[in-house]
């Protein structure tokens, strides 16, 4: 069974920086793309990065510049490196899984960016 676990998310002041981590269970991590999205109330969930199998990497234009998608397949991780955080960052950041047609995603874990 595929199991996302994600962890990192908390309170921030703007300008500040937080790391998200996802940590996967259940898959041969190695053959999956990765990728984390967020939600921020009352609007729709959008792609902030994803990274392929080969370590490809995309970014939203929002986040480029600030913000880093890296995983460590022998740890089975996907991390997500945030800086210059701004208040428009607030959401509930959610990793994801794919391979074969299939997604699968995490619980999620809350970034506020507030002073």
């Amino acid at each position: 069974q595929v199991q996302l676990v994600e962890s990192g998310g908390g309170l921030v002041q703007p300008g500040g920086s937080l790391r998200l981590s996802c940590a996967a269970s259940g898959v041969i991590f190695s053959l999956f793309g990765m990728a984390w999205y967020r939600q921020a109330p009352g609007k729709q969930r959008e792609l902030v990065a994803d990274i392929t199998k080969f370590g490809n990497t995309n970014y939203a234009d929002s986040v480029k510049g600030r913000f880093t998608i890296s995983r460590d397949n022998a740890q089975s991780t996907v991390y997500l490196e945030m800086n210059s955080l701004i208040t428009e960052d607030t959401a509930t950041y959610y990793c994801s899984a794919r391979y074969s047609g299939s997604t699968y995603w995490g619980q999620g874990t809350q970034v506020t960016v507030s002073s």
